[in-house]
């Protein structure tokens, strides 16, 4: 309600100020003598003329009787009296009389056709259980007649979730799956309700988790998750890596941060204090990546760029990824398992690797048209010193 009256407030003054803009500066005609008046529409009318008579509208001889009778008329209005304009009588009383009746008028009336307690009371109201379930059956019901709702069917589904009502939840995010396959929030969302339901990631979620992070290898949810799934399979190197990766957006003082290192220091020890598997220190890849010169105006700072690497001959998924800025260029990268996007398929599986570095305009993981691209290899897993240089446009 305090921002109603104020909003309120100040269209009012705003009101108020133009109406009251006459009085705020001296009136024209105050002071102002008839003579000095009709002098003045006179010297208008004259100009007037000789801009007809130049132009070819107006005769010599129309000129000459036009311009005399102007002269007539003036010296008539010259003999009279030369009174003053007479200025309104008490300006000030009238305004003071409209400040105060505007906003005294719109008071009234509003009290009198309005409901001023409507708005205490929609802003102290408290939504009920019964209010909530409400909406949501009504936006069930209206989504039934708009099966291509993607947006609905989606915020449908997360109310579900939230009501733990994982059946109708997991229906909603089926409906809308065409949308939920390209939101790594969505798919992080989706996995948490399947491993709810089946108190396990393993299987679909952790392949949604997966999903999730092919679009973003760097969302937390995702990181959270697929963390846990592979703590819980016992392989905390893997574990370790998604954490760690997670722990670079957290920051290390918060309750997040905490109980992060907590867990990774667990994981760490259930592997006996190595922070990294031997496989994963020697089957990682090292090197540089740059920007071209000739396609620096075409990369913006803030551009996201994703770097990956995948089996060459294999499936076109990465088997690493992970995301910089073009602002970080030129800068030393390195891919192992920790940075891998599956459990079951990690860079030291590989026999051979394609390393690619792309700038994406859109910052999704998908390649499109308009993207910057550079790539090196095959090359062994455990190569270091690699040389990528992102020097070509996708078509």
């Amino acid at each position: 309600m305090t921002g109603f009256l104020i909003a309120t407030a100040l269209v009012l003054a705003t009101a108020l100020a133009l109406l009251s803009r006459p009085w705020w500066r001296r009136r024209a005609s105050d002071g102002t003598s008839r003579r000095d008046l009709n002098t003045t529409i006179y010297r208008d009318q004259l100009a007037e003329l000789e801009r007809d008579r130049a132009s070819g509208q107006l005769g010599e001889a129309d000129y000459e009787d036009a311009r005399a009778e102007l002269q007539r008329r003036l010296l008539e209005d010259a003999e009279q009296d030369d009174t003053r304009l007479a200025a309104p009588a008490h300006p000030k009383r009238t305004l003071i009389v409209l400040l105060l009746a505007i906003p005294l008028l719109g008071v009234g009336l509003y009290t009198w056709l309005g409901s001023p307690a409507a708005l205490d009371q929609m802003q102290r109201r408290d939504f009920t259980q019964q209010d909530i379930d409400r909406m949501v059956a009504d936006l069930a019901a209206k989504l039934e007649n708009e099966p291509d709702n993607l947006q609905g069917w989606a915020m449908l589904a997360r109310s579900y979730k939230a009501m733990r009502r994982p059946a109708e939840a997991e229906r909603a995010y089926q409906k809308a799956w065409a949308l939920v396959e390209t939101d790594p929030q969505l798919l992080a969302d989706y996995a948490d309700l399947l491993a709810s339901k089946a108190g396990d990631l393993a299987g679909r979620p952790e392949e949604l988790v997966a999903m999730a992070l092919r679009l973003d290898p760097d969302h937390l949810q995702s990181l959270w998750l697929a963390g846990t799934a592979a703590f819980n399979r016992a392989d905390y190197a893997k574990a370790v890596g998604f954490w760690q990766r997670a722990q670079r957006q957290i920051p290390p003082d918060s309750e997040d941060g905490r109980m992060l290192a907590n867990i990774v220091a667990e994981a760490e020890q259930k592997m006996g204090g190595s922070k990294k598997t031997p496989a994963a220190a020697s089957t990682g890849v090292r090197g540089r990546v740059e920007l071209a010169a000739a396609l620096k105006a075409k990369a913006a700072p803030s551009d996201t760029i994703f770097i990956s690497a995948k089996e060459a001959g294999g499936p076109p998924m990465p088997l690493a990824a992970k995301r910089v800025r073009v602002a970080d260029l030129p800068m030393d990268f390195s891919l192992d398992d920790a940075d891998a996007l599956m459990p079951d398929r990690t860079l030291s599986s590989a026999k051979a690797i394609l390393v690619e570095a792309r700038v994406s305009k859109s910052g999704n993981a998908i390649s499109q048209p308009g993207d910057l691209k550079g790539s090196v290899g095959p090359v062994k897993p455990g190569a270091k010193g690699l040389r990528l240089t992102i020097d070509r446009v996708v078509q």
